[in-house]
């Protein structure tokens, strides 16, 4: 006797095809290159068109109007005093306005714009929660931090850049184009003190570069941006404090805070380099191992914001 037996069906799939990953699709599709995806164009635009771009931008280009007015109000420098420093030589020139400017603003007001434009570029994204459409897009973490602090790090520069333009054209026309005076003594040309300035400003940027490394840490930790900023402003007073403590020693030369105003060496009848060759040193080192955290811990990172 024999015995029919039905042909065996194969296994076919109950529900319907589970979708690709985004990532994996995109590198297959047709003209897809990561490296394209979030131009820093775009990005650069996005971040210029912000509100608070443009308020830090304002507050920065009102500074030099605000102590040329507080001058004609207040009176000359360094009147009633013995001591003569760099802010009793505030109206002598237009470079000598530009080093006061930059020698109120580099303790802290400079510190801000740094730490806006690095701590807010990211956490802002997950506090509106558009980060993870952003990677769905698909954009890569690596090019998505990369051109986030690429944009930041050229704003921060931009700002630093933009307070001594508009302080040097306040000066020319309220005190004058004229050789830069040393409070010490002696005095530079126009062309020694243009080039010392924009060393200034050079190195006043390469020192910021761990408060950006921190805001920018921060910023791939947190869904606030103002706990990225605010933390990262906290940590450089802090740094400040600790190099106010003379007991500490020589362990404060390994403080970013410790070399902030070594840039003062540079507007000198005979510049020095040593101290601000230290400080970028250090400035660099913390920077480069907390810009490294960051990519770090956001390649692992859950994004679910």
């Amino acid at each position: 006797m024999s015995t029919l037996t039905e042909p065996v069906e194969p296994d076919t799939p109950t529900g319907p095809p589970a979708p690709a990953a985004p990532d994996r699709a995109a590198e297959t599709a047709d003209g897809y290159r990561p490296g394209h995806t979030l131009p820093l164009r775009v990005e650069l635009v996005r971040q210029l068109k912000r509100r608070r771009t443009l308020v830090m931008g304002a507050i920065l280009a009102a500074l030099p109007f605000v102590l040329a007015v507080a001058f004609a109000i207040g009176g000359e420098p360094g009147e009633g005093g013995d001591r003569v420093n760099l802010m009793d030589t505030a109206t002598a020139s237009a470079a000598n306005f530009v080093a006061v400017n930059l020698f109120v603003s580099a303790g802290f007001l400079l510190v801000i714009p740094v730490a806006l434009f690095c701590g807010d570029t990211v956490a802002s994204e997950a506090g509106w929660s558009s980060l993870r459409y952003l990677l769905a897009a698909p954009v890569p973490r690596a090019r998505l931090l990369w051109s986030k602090l690429v944009v930041g790090l050229t704003l921060s520069l931009a700002a630093m850049v933009l307070l001594p333009v508009v302080a040097l054209a306040v000066g020319t026309a309220v005190y004058g184009w004229g050789p830069l005076q040393i409070p010490t003594g002696g005095s530079l040309d126009e062309a020694a003190a243009l080039q010392g300035l924009a060393v200034i400003v050079g190195y006043l940027f390469v020192s910021q570069l761990v408060t950006a490394g921190l805001a920018f840490w921060l910023s791939t930790k947190t869904d606030a941006p103002l706990g990225a900023v605010g933390g990262a402003v906290g940590l450089t007073i802090v740094g400040n404090v600790l190099d106010a403590v003379t007991a500490l020693g020589d362990w404060r030369h390994f403080l970013p805070a410790h070399w902030q105003f070594a840039w003062a060496d540079a507007i000198q009848p005979t510049p020095e380099y040593a101290g601000m060759i230290q400080g970028t040193a250090v400035s660099v080192t913390y920077a480069l191992v907390l810009f490294a955290l960051a990519f770090r811990g956001f390649a692992r990172k859950d994004i679910v914001s």
